[in-house]
Formats: structure tokens, C-alpha cells, sequence
């Protein structure tokens, strides 16, 4: 029996082209399970239904080897229990030499998990670089005055003079937020943007 796995990391995600390759290999469309998820772990319901099934006639296809999963570790555990525990043969198409039913000797289970460490490792350290440089560029950009995100709503007509009162003592903060219509978390935060954006001007 053959089986075929395919892995997004979000519902945005068009899998066809996974799905594709697997059908040209001969995978039923039926014998294909798909998890909409994060490669980090394998909490995922679709896969872990899918190893249910597996045993040792079957042969499980995947189109890359970050799609069975990223991170390292996992990754090789997870390779060992298909083909180990549960005997199963595993094709990655996209990397022939990921081929358990080519040589099933010693060597050849040697050559396929050391491929197989050094591509998990290739994979993850290549997520973590993306991660690292998101990181980067998003501190860089703040560094610079660059806002992140959604831009602020414009404040309502009457917040200065709201502002005031409530400065001045007159109204409570929870009377301010209603009367400027705003979460009192958000009028805190914005008066304190307000204020200190004022003292910038001031001591210019």
C-alpha cells in the first residue's frame, strides 16, 4: 500500500503542487493526508493518523524533506519510527538518494540516515536563518523609527480636550475612554504618546 503526505505551514498555502507530484508517482488521491500546519513539531492529526496505517508494506511518499517536518531532532525520530518501528519504506521525490527500497543492506540504511541528518539539518538551520533575519530586519526597522504593523487610528476630534480634563484631574480615565470611545488600556497608552510626543515639542 502506498501513502503520500503533504504539509503547508498555513491555510494561505496552495499544496496542488505536492499533491501533483505525489499522483505522478502513483499515490490514490484517497491514500493522501495533508496537515494545514507548522513543520516545528509533529502535534499534527492528519500525519499522526497517517502513521497509524503504516507498516511493512507500505511505502510512504513525500515531495521534499521539509514537508515531513523542520526541526532536526524530531525529524530524525520520526524517520526512525517509520522505517524502524514500523518497518515501512519512505521515498522523498525530490531527493532520490531518500529511497529506503533501493538497498536495503546494511550500507544502504547507513548511507540513507547519514543523507537524511545532514538534510534535517540543512532544513532547520535554513528556518532558523529566516526566523534570525525577520528578527533582524524588524528591530533594524524600528532602530530607524519604522512603525510595525497596522498604523494608529487617528485620534478623535474631542481627545485634546478630553486629555485635559483628565490631566487636569476633572474626569476619571474610565470617563475619558467613553467619552473619546476607546478601551481604557488604549486611551492610557495614547495619552502617554500624546503627553510625551508634547514635552518632544516643547523642548525642541
Amino acid at each position: 500500500m502506498i501513502y503520500g503526505y503533504v504539509r503547508v505551514s498555513t491555510k494561505d498555502q496552495n499544496e496542488d503542487r505536492q499533491i501533483i507530484a505525489l499522483k505522478e508517482m502513483g499515490v490514490p488521491e484517497g491514500n493522501i493526508y495533508m496537515d494545514k500546519l507548522s513543520g516545528k513539531d509533529f502535534e499534527r492529526p492528519q500525519y499522526k493518523k497517517l502513521l497509524r496505517k503504516l507498516n511493512e508494506d507500505s511505502v510512504l511518499f513525500i515531495k521534499s524533506i521539509d514537508r515531513l517536518g523542520r526541526n532536526y531532532r524530531d525529524l530524525s525520530e520520526q524517520w526512525r519510527i517509520i522505517t524502524k518501528e514500523k518497518g515501512a519504506d519512505v521515498v522523498v521525490i525530490d531527493m532520490p538518494i531518500l529511497d529506503t527500497r533501493r538497498e536495503k543492506g546494511l550500507l544502504g540504511t547507513f548511507i540513507s540516515d547519514l543523507i537524511l541528518a545532514l538534510l534535517s539539518y540543512v532544513a532547520e538551520s535554513e528556518y532558523q536563518t529566516i526566523h534570525q533575519r525577520q528578527a533582524e530586519g524588524i528591530a533594524a526597522a524600528k532602530a530607524k523609527g519604522i512603525r510595525m504593523g497596522r498604523p494608529p487610528r487617528p485620534l478623535p476630534d474631542n481627545f485634546y480636550e478630553v486629555y485635559q480634563k483628565w490631566k487636569a484631574d476633572k474626569i476619571s480615565t474610565a470617563e475619558a475612554a467613553r467619552l473619546v470611545d476607546m478601551p481604557v488600556s488604549s486611551f492610557r497608552y495614547r495619552a502617554s504618546v500624546y503627553k510625551n510626543a508634547a514635552l518632544s515639542q516643547e523642548t525642541k
